[in-house]
Parts: structure tokens; sequence; C-alpha cells
């Protein structure tokens, strides 16, 4: 195990690793906890009571975060013709068909999300095994793969994030940075927490929210009571 640096030391003095905190003590904790010298981004991670390995117990999706992420996404856009023109105007960073394929196979990652029109994925399909293990991968569950470009960069532009529950059961999701007001780091909490009751599957069974946390990048993990949410 890694030898914890005395800033890290410090903070894990501050929290009560038995306990659930209330979100906005626990929030409070984060700022307190985040000793980085950069603006850490803050991740909540749930722990849900699905069994991944079964097809109608996976969860994935997207949503718009009420306050954004504090990160500027860069937006990859496939399409051609007046979608192409229309990802360009919303602010799509790249925009391209062939050219871009042959730009990622050839080694190119600077980019963050990708988003495709069905008419293209014939030939993005290809770059599944490039793509795919580094979770960028076009998919119409987040609305990545769509013919409402437009729609789609201004959402990721404005803080939409992805969750999608691992193989372990569990979902990371950003909520913003340390930076962020604390009531802002709330409201994307809850609206995050919310969803993802709201997206349970049917078949779940037992308790669905097992338990839920917030940290900042290097800082340790804070855990949250979700009772409230869960109905």
């Amino acid at each position: 195990m890694a030898k914890k640096s005395k800033k890290q030391q410090e903070a894990l003095k501050l929290v009560d690793r038995s306990k659930a905190y209330e979100i906005k003590e626990a929030v409070e904790l984060v700022k307190q906890t985040a000793k980085a010298n950069f603006d850490e981004t803050v991740e909540a991670a749930f722990r849900l009571g699905v069994d991944p390995k079964k097809a109608d117990q996976q969860l994935r999706g997207a949503m718009v975060l009420p306050h954004g992420t504090g990160k500027t996404q860069r937006v990859l856009v496939f399409a051609k013709g007046d979608k192409a023109k229309e990802a360009e105007n919303a602010g799509a960073d790249y925009v391209g068909e062939q050219d871009l394929i042959n730009k990622i196979n050839q080694g190119w990652f600077d980019f963050d999300v990708v988003v495709a029109t069905p008419d293209m994925m014939a030939e993005v399909g290809k770059l599944g095994r490039v793509l795919g293990p580094k979770g960028l991968m076009p998919n119409p569950k987040t609305g990545t793969v769509t013919f409402e470009v437009e729609k789609a960069v201004q959402e990721i532009k404005a803080g939409k994030v992805e969750y999608r529950v691992d193989k372990s059961s569990n979902v990371h999701v950003p909520i913003g940075k340390v930076s962020f007001d604390a009531d802002k780091l709330i409201e994307n909490f809850e609206a995050i927490t919310d969803t993802l009751v709201k997206a349970k599957p049917q078949a779940a069974k037992g308790i669905y929210m097992r338990n839920a946390s917030v940290a900042s990048t290097m800082g340790p993990g804070i855990k949250v009571d979700v009772s409230s949410f869960v109905r």
C-alpha cells in the first residue's frame, strides 16, 4: 500500500469513516480535505444492488448536471452534409468523416466525447476496438448516436455526464470541482442520485442503493446518507 502524504494523513483525521454524513456536511468535508495545489474534481460513487452480469440489471444513461462539471468537454462529431454544419455551428471541436476515423486509427485521441449520426455508425463501428476500451464509443443509450447533433453537442458542453454500472455494481460520476459553491455540488449530487433511483431496473431486488460517497481527486472518500432518496 502506498504511503500517505502528511496532507492526506491530516485530511483523514477530519473524517469519521464509520459515519454516513448528510450531503451538506459531506460536501463541507470534501472541501476541507481537498489539500492538492490544483482545483480537484469532486466525484460521487454509488454502490447499487444490481447484478451487472444480467442484461436486465445493467444500468447506463446520461444526464445534464444542473451546474455542469467545471470541465469543458472536447466534442468530436462524426457527421456529413448539413449535419456536419449543424455540429460545427453548435460548437463541436472536431467534425468529420473518414478523415477523423483515419486519424484515430493512427493514435489520435485529443477529445473527450464522441457523437455520431446513425448513418455514420457503419464506419464508426469499425473503431470499436480502439474507442470501446476508452469508453468513447457512441451509444444511443447515452444520446451520442443521434441525428439531433445540435442538441447533443450543446448538452455535452453544458455539463452532460454519463453513468454506467461497472462489474462491481458501482457507478462513478463527477459532480463538479472543489472550487464550486457548496450548494452547486449538493444540487449536482442530488440530481444524479435522483436519476439513479428513477433508473432502477425492475429486475433489481432487495436494497437498491447500498451506499454512496463523495471525494475529491486526492481526498478521502466520505460516506453520504442517501436514505431520503430511497422511497
